[in-house]
C-alpha cells in the first residue's frame, strides 16, 4: 500500500492517491486533476473510488470530473445537499476499494456533515485516516466558513471529532489532513508535516485543552479569510463544469490599452520590484507565486473581467491553472511581452523600492512621513511601524480615501501584499513607495532597524 501526496501549495492544500494491487484511491482531489491522473498512470493503479471529507470552502473540487473520467465512484458525505449523483458516505460506512477498506467516521467541526476515512490493509489493520479539515498537525480546521450562527456549535462538535479519532484509532494511525499547510481553512497555525495520531494526543490543542477552553481559543483566532470562500461551497454542491486549462484568447496592445481605460482588472504577473520599474499604468501586480491565487481570489471583483498580462506564455498557463481552481474560468484574455511591448507607445508608470532600513531613514527625516501597513488585524495587534495608517489589503480599494495624498509607503509581512497594495493606490493616483521586506524578519525587517513596536491598537 502506497500514499502520495499531491500538494497544491498555492492554496496550502493536500490531496492523495492510496494505492494498492492495482487499485486507486483518492482523497479530495484538486480542480485540475491531470496531476492525479498522470500520478495514477505513474503508478499503474485504476482510480475506483474517489472520496470527498466535505464539501469544500477553499477550492473547486476535481472530484466530480475525476469520477466521471474514470468510471471511479464518487463518495461525498450523505448529510450534505448536492444536485448531482453520489455514493452518500455515512458513519460506520465501509468503502472496499480492492484490498482496502475505508471506514468513515462522522467528524463534524469545519462543516456539519464532514467525514474522515480510516483506510485499513487486507488484514483489517488500520494505516492512516485521511481528516480533511477535522484533525490538522496541532490545529484543526476553522469553524466560521458556514455563518456566525454556527460557529460556537461546530466549534463544540471539532472539539469531539477530535477526540473521537484518538479514542477509536490505534496511536501509530497516519494522519493525513487536507488542510493545514498554509491554507485559511486552518483555525490556528499548524505545526508539521507529518504526524500520527499517538503524536496528536500530546499537541492538538483539541486533545490538551478542556472542552471550553479549547472553543474559546479556537474562536479567538479565527481572523478574515479570502472572500472568494463564499463562492466556492456553492460550485462544489451544484458540481462543478469540466475543467478548463485552454489558452486565454490573445489580447492585442490596442485591446489592452481599452481594458485599461475602461479600468478593468488587468493583472500583471510579473515579480513585483520589475512591476514597480515599468508597468502599464491602471494595471495591478499580483505576482504569480505561492500567495498568487489566496490574494487574488481575496480581492478579485467576481465574474468581472479579467486579463492576465505576462512574460512568457508558461507563465500565463501556469496563472490560468492557479485560478481555475477557484473557479475563475472565463478569462478576457492575456497579452505576453514585455511593458514597452505592450505599451503601444505610452508612457509607462513606476514608483521607487526600498526596504525597512530606508523606511527607518526616511522617517527618521521626516516624521511626517504616511506609512501604510496592509497586514491582517491579527498581524497588526502583535506590532507595527509605529505611527503607521493600517487598512488591511482586502479593505484597501473600499477605504482607499482614507490614506493621505502625497508619497504612501507601504509594507506588510514579507513584501507580497504590499506590492499589491502599492499598484491599487498607484492606480488611484497615488504615489506609493513599497518597502519590499517583511515586517518581522530578524535580520532585514522592522525589528532590525528598530520599527518594530511590541503592540498596537487595532
Amino acid at each position: 500500500m502506497q500514499i502520495d501526496i499531491i500538494e497544491t501549495t498555492s492554496l496550502g492544500d493536500r490531496s492523495y492517491l492510496v494505492s494498492d494491487a492495482g487499485v486507486g484511491v483518492v482523497v479530495d482531489p484538486q480542480r485540475d486533476i491531470d496531476r492525479v491522473q498522470a500520478l495514477a498512470a505513474e503508478r499503474g493503479v485504476a482510480i475506483s473510488h474517489v472520496v470527498e471529507t466535505h464539501v469544500h470552502n477553499d477550492y473547486v473540487t476535481g472530484g466530480l470530473e475525476l469520477a466521471r473520467v474514470t468510471g471511479a465512484a464518487y463518495v461525498v458525505p450523505a448529510g450534505d445537499t448536492v444536485s448531482y449523483d453520489r455514493v452518500p458516505a455515512s458513519d460506520g460506512d465501509v468503502l472496499v476499494a480492492g484490498q482496502m477498506r475505508l471506514q468513515v467516521l462522522h467528524t463534524p467541526g469545519h462543516t456539519h456533515h464532514h467525514v474522515s476515512y480510516a483506510l485499513a490493509d487486507a488484514q483489517g489493520a488500520v494505516q492512516a485516516v485521511f481528516t480533511g479539515g477535522s484533525m490538522l498537525y496541532g490545529a484543526t480546521g476553522r469553524t466560521d466558513l458556514l455563518g456566525a450562527e454556527h460557529t460556537d456549535t461546530l466549534t463544540h462538535a471539532q472539539f469531539h471529532s477530535v477526540r473521537r479519532l484518538v479514542q477509536e484509532l490505534p496511536a501509530g494511525t497516519a494522519v493525513f489532513p487536507s488542510h493545514g499547510f498554509g491554507s485559511f481553512c486552518a483555525a490556528t497555525p499548524t505545526s508539521g508535516t507529518s504526524s500520527t495520531v499517538g503524536e496528536q494526543a500530546k499537541v492538538n490543542p483539541a486533545l490538551t485543552q478542556d472542552e471550553q477552553a479549547f472553543v474559546d481559543q479556537l474562536i479567538a483566532g479565527l481572523g478574515a479569510y479570502p472572500a472568494y470562500y463564499a463562492h466556492m461551497g456553492p460550485i462544489n454542491a451544484a458540481g462543478p463544469d469540466p475543467v478548463d486549462l485552454s489558452t486565454p484568447r490573445a489580447v492585442d496592445a490596442a485591446e489592452l490599452a481599452t481594458r485599461l481605460e475602461a479600468g478593468e482588472w488587468v493583472v500583471d504577473l510579473r515579480a513585483r520590484t520589475a512591476f514597480a520599474a515599468g508597468h502599464l499604468p491602471g494595471a495591478l501586480n499580483f505576482e504569480l507565486s505561492n500567495n498568487f491565487l489566496t490574494y487574488l481570489g481575496w480581492l478579485y471583483d467576481w465574474d468581472a473581467p479579467l486579463t492576465l498580462i505576462g512574460e512568457s506564455e508558461q507563465q500565463v498557463a501556469d496563472a490560468r491553472r492557479e485560478l481555475v481552481r477557484i473557479g475563475v474560468d472565463r478569462l478576457a484574455g492575456a497579452a505576453v511581452g514585455s511593458p514597452e511591448e505592450l505599451a503601444a507607445g505610452r508612457e509607462l508608470g513606476s514608483y521607487p523600492v526600498t526596504d525597512f532600513a530606508g523606511l527607518a531613514a526616511q522617517l527618521a527625516d521626516h516624521d511626517d512621513t504616511v506609512v501604510l501597513d496592509a497586514r491582517r488585524d491579527d498581524e497588526r495587534a502583535a506590532g507595527g511601524v509605529r505611527g503607521s495608517i493600517h487598512i488591511p489589503i482586502h479593505e484597501l480599494s473600499g477605504r482607499i480615501e482614507e490614506v493621505p495624498g502625497g508619497d504612501v509607503w507601504v509594507y506588510c509581512g514579507s513584501g507580497y501584499r504590499a506590492s499589491i497594495a502599492a499598484s491599487i493606490l498607484a492606480r488611484a493616483g497615488r504615489r506609493p513607495v513599497l518597502v519590499d521586506g517583511g515586517y518581522g524578519d530578524p535580520d532585514t525587517g522592522s525589528a532590525a532597524v528598530g520599527l518594530h513596536t511590541e503592540s498596537v491598537s487595532v
